[in-house]
């Protein structure tokens, strides 16, 4: 299909048929998951309830401790770093300076 012959009102009708039949697919696709699923679950004799439960705390236990500090302010212990993502103010206030990271090692 060579798009460039469609006039504009033909292109906005396509968009809409195209999204319409996506919707539709993307509806059916998910019923033959969900069947599949439930074969899955009924095949293996395993509880639904109980997956779920097991699922939710999986990813309870999955979340990441906390960072330690890596980088402190000599003058004020209150600013810290782990030296993890983009360098807060106080750091690039620092660098900006003319000062070394090196310096705002915690040791």
């Amino acid at each position: 299909m060579d798009l460039s012959t469609l006039d504009f009102s033909a292109l906005l009708q396509l968009r809409t048929d195209v999204d319409a039949e996506i919707r539709r697919r993307e509806s059916e696709e998910k019923a033959k998951a969900a069947k599949q699923v439930m074969e899955l679950i009924r095949t293996h004799g395993l509880d639904l309830q109980e997956l779920a439960t097991k699922s939710v705390k999986a990813v309870a236990t999955a979340t990441r401790k906390p960072v330690d500090a890596k980088y402190r302010h000599p003058d004020d212990a209150s600013l810290s770093w782990t030296g993890r993502g983009r360098k807060p103010l106080w750091v690039v206030t620092w660098l900006d300076a003319g000062r070394s990271l090196d310096e705002l090692l915690i040791k």
